[in-house]
């Protein structure tokens, strides 16, 4: 099989990138007031570029009123004072590229702030020329709500405007209203705001909420979901999103959106779509009106962690994708659970070894790296929005936003006050300056896979073959030209056998530290080990007939 072209250095860096996702209030505090700030994420990426990573995407810095933390935006183009100001991004951004970082925002398409100028216009009166810059509806039929369509944080998705008598939509928060992309004046806006941070030297953006941009404007009823279980689902769940979401003019942007970035020069769009792989694979579209160039694969997230089903989803996700497209993997980000929360701490770190050897581009959630997990937040100290609309659901994103621990000191390096959310009680030694010195921990794992990963063209670009689940170990293959690699995990925490190929390679790296690298792999495979082997060019593949192949 011929190699495909080696991309690195060219405008196709985002296929070997490592996207490292920072939640800009808890990564360093520079000022005392207890939350993480553009100077303190400047101060902080020598740490980043030590840790092996090459990409830095910021959650927003926004002027906001802060009720859903930057995502309800008031200011596109500048900074809330909280963070710093515009010069702070132009630091930041010099500092990166000095020590060849690459910097990506988040970009908020789908609503803004109701204390926007653009919506405080709108809402002024029915003829206001940016009226229709936002989504309204006349009441329903029995004077309520225009129907059924359901906020993400609880609630209907309508609010009333007293003054003009008709309801605004929001997906989110009621303090979130729905831009009306429709509109092309709205289009044009938000494709200035793009420019505008391109201007400024920022290398991408990762596209907020994107599924939602359009709406059915016959406004009709969702069709109810017979599965939905009050008692522990979020409210949302009760009707399935057809009339809210993936709208086909939403496809018409997302080629929009990249001939526009592509035509400004060496750029990257991440889109935030949770969806399963074949759906997925659409944001692509084709190679003659390419799609998105990354979009976010969150399938981790909720597939079980076992063999059997993450085998089940790298064939499914490889099958589904064009072959113009580039993969894109997830582990965690600043919404959900925590890895090691979910699976334990010997399990993340296979999971870390799955997310950096996988064919893709891998995305990093700030603190997996030390394995952080989620932090019990007492009510009185509650943050997030959606744990406020509706408390006790366990829908609350504030365990997974805690600071980042960088020593043992009383404020762990991230603050001399106190911290915006509570660290976690393990923060005195899961902290870097511990890890980093520790040649066993997650840090030095990490930077280990980092490492070997920018070392072999196998891993950031090489094909994707043979991969399987036997008896709770998961196997695959990455090969570039006549290098191939055999990267073989414990799942299932037993331990076990190594497939016969992989007894007679050369070990590159194990999770468990003690089994040294450059030595034969041997017969076994550890308990929650994961080892990436190098196979010799007369190792023998496992027969095609005897396992799934991906077409790559």
């Amino acid at each position: 099989m011929s190699s495909p072209p080696d991309h690195r250095g060219s405008d196709r860096w985002w296929q070997t990138a490592t996207i490292y996702h920072v939640y800009p209030r808890s990564l360093q505090d520079t000022v005392g007031d207890g939350v993480g700030d553009l100077p303190g994420v400047t101060q902080r990426l020598p740490d980043l570029a030590e840790l092996g990573i090459d990409t830095v995407w910021l959650s927003p810095f926004y002027r906001s009123p802060m009720l859903d933390f930057g995502y309800d935006v008031t200011d596109h183009c500048d900074v809330d004072p909280v963070f710093g100001t515009l010069a702070d991004v132009d630091e930041l951004v010099e500092t990166a590229h000095r020590l060849g970082l690459r910097v990506l925002l988040d970009y908020i398409p789908n609503h803004t702030s109701d204390q926007h100028r653009w919506f405080v216009e709108a809402r002024s009166a029915r003829d206001h020329p940016r009226r229709d810059w936002y989504v309204w509806s006349d009441p329903g039929t029995d004077g309520g709500v225009p129907n059924n369509w359901r906020s993400e944080f609880g609630g209907p998705a309508w609010t009333l405007d007293e003054a003009t008598g008709q309801y605004y939509y929001h997906a989110y928060l009621a303090e979130q209203p729905n831009l009306n992309w429709h509109h092309p004046d709205v289009r044009r806006a938000m494709l200035d705001i793009l420019r505008f941070w391109i201007d400024r030297g920022v290398d991408g953006f990762r596209l907020d909420a994107f599924r939602r941009l359009f709406v059915d404007r016959a406004f009709p009823d969702e069709p109810e979901n017979p599965d939905y279980r009050p008692e522990i689902d979020n409210e949302s769940f009760a009707v399935h999103p057809i009339h809210t979401s993936e709208q086909p003019e939403l496809f018409d942007v997302v080629a929009e959106l990249r001939r526009t970035i592509d035509a400004w020069g060496d750029h990257v769009l991440l889109g935030e779509v949770y969806v399963e792989p074949d759906a997925l694979a659409r944001y692509h579209l084709t190679p003659d009106r390419p799609g998105l160039h990354l979009a976010g694969n969150f399938n981790l997230l909720w597939t079980e962690w076992d063999a059997g089903s993450l085998a089940d989803l790298v064939n499914r996700y490889e099958d589904a994708l064009p072959d113009h497209a580039w993969p894109n993997w997830v582990l965690g980000n600043h919404d959900r659970s925590r890895i090691a929360s979910r699976i334990g701490n010997a399990q993340a770190r296979v999971a870390a070894m799955f997310l950096l050897t996988v064919r893709g581009t891998p995305t990093i959630y700030y603190g997996d790296e030390l394995g952080m997990t989620d932090v019990i937040i007492p009510p009185e100290l509650v943050q997030d929005p959606w744990e406020k609309n509706v408390p006790g659901r366990g829908f609350g994103r504030d365990p997974v936003r805690t600071p980042m621990p960088w020593d043992a000191s009383d404020g762990h390096g991230f603050t001399t006050g106190t911290p915006w959310l509570p660290f976690g009680a393990d923060a005195g030694g899961r902290n870097v300056a511990s890890q980093r010195t520790d040649p066993a921990s997650m840090w030095n794992l990490y930077r280990d896979l980092l490492r070997l990963r920018s070392d072999e063209t196998a891993l950031e670009l090489g094909t994707m073959h043979d991969v399987r689940a036997q008896d709770g170990v998961l196997h695959y293959q990455r090969r570039w030209g006549d290098r191939t690699l055999l990267i073989v995990l414990d799942v299932g925490g037993s331990g076990g056998p190594l497939p016969p190929e992989g007894r007679r390679g050369t070990v590159l790296l194990s999770t468990n530290a003690a089994r040294r690298p450059g030595r034969p792999a041997g017969a076994r495979l550890g308990v929650a080990e994961g080892l990436v082997i190098a196979l010799g060019p007369d190792h023998g593949s496992t027969p095609a007939s005897d396992v799934p192949m991906t077409r790559r």
